[in-house]
């Protein structure tokens, strides 16, 4: 209940932020909307999947490029281009997900980044495309979209949709089943859990909703430059969701699905082990 007021109230101050603030703070906010959501696409791969990405800006650049191409060179509205932007970091995800989520641990992280940096290397020399060291720049917003104020409610109506849609599926089944492959991936396959297909469909949700942050972050810039795909930005965001916390959370209270114990529960076993040892060392005469 307090969370749910707690929420209501945050909308509320953030959506009559531009009444109040000046233009440095809605252009402050307006960023930090765009890389909160940025953040918690990669905390569904670090929080509940346990998968350490060092290459998602990867997903985060595709987003903002096809979003700025489709508005600018092929004229697409915004209302096509957006969901277009989305599709295309998920397919990339499907992809690239496909080859990394057959490793673990390090390796996993290191052929993120290799993918990362290769893009990056696209968007670097294609200058025909993506306008090379020197970014993809002018792009023209809508005119329902021109103003600060105006399209800062716009970030905030996305961003808002998709953190709570982002929400619903961390706590549904299926983020459950990703505390558990986190966990123990052993476990969760011996209880019927397809753990490749579950982490794969965990790499092209966070990859789809990175999309959505880099098509906002060109949108935002009315640009988009090949350092985004850079492993800087991926180290940044990486960093992002560590000081924000990991979703570490439902691990206590799935400790049949290999999460830790509780303080108690821990304390109950050690006293059981206890006095098992005791009646042993009494069947076998050893204790007086």
């Amino acid at each position: 209940m307090m969370r749910s007021v707690a929420a209501v109230a945050l909308a509320v101050l953030l959506a009559a932020l531009p009444v109040a603030g000046s233009a440095y703070v809605i252009d402050m906010a307006t960023e930090i909307l765009i890389y909160a959501l940025f953040a918690l696409s990669l905390n569904l791969l670090l929080g509940y999947a346990g998968s350490v990405s060092f290459g998602h800006a990867v997903f985060f650049a595709l987003g903002g490029y096809v979003c700025a191409i489709l508005l600018k060179t092929y004229g697409w509205p915004l209302a096509a281009a957006l969901p277009a932007a989305v599709v295309a970091s998920a397919l990339a995800a499907a992809l690239i997900g496909y080859f990394c989520v057959r490793l673990n641990e390090i390796y996993f992280a290191m052929l993120t980044l290799a993918f990362s940096m290769l893009v990056w290397s696209v968007a670097f020399k294609w200058r025909a495309v993506t306008g090379g060291d020197d970014g993809f720049v002018g792009l023209r917003l809508p005119d329902w979209l021109v103003g600060r104020e105006r399209f800062y409610w716009f970030v905030l109506a996305v961003t808002t949709l998709a953190i709570a849609l982002l929400w619903r599926i961390c706590h549904s089944s299926f983020g459950r089943a990703l505390v558990a492959i986190r966990e123990n991936a052993a476990r969760a396959a011996f209880i019927g859990i397809d753990v490749r297909r579950m982490r794969l469909a965990a790499f092209v949700v966070a990859g789809s909703f990175a999309g959505v942050a880099g098509a906002l972050f060109a949108l935002y810039k009315r640009s988009m430059h090949p350092d985004a795909a850079f492993w800087t930005e991926s180290a940044q965001v990486l960093i992002m969701a560590l000081l924000g916390g990991c979703a570490l959370a439902p691990l206590q209270r799935h400790p049949r699905l290999g999460g830790r114990p509780q303080p108690e529960q821990h304390a109950a076993r050690l006293q059981d082990a206890g006095a098992e040892g005791h009646d042993m060392r009494k069947f076998h005469g050893i204790a007086a």
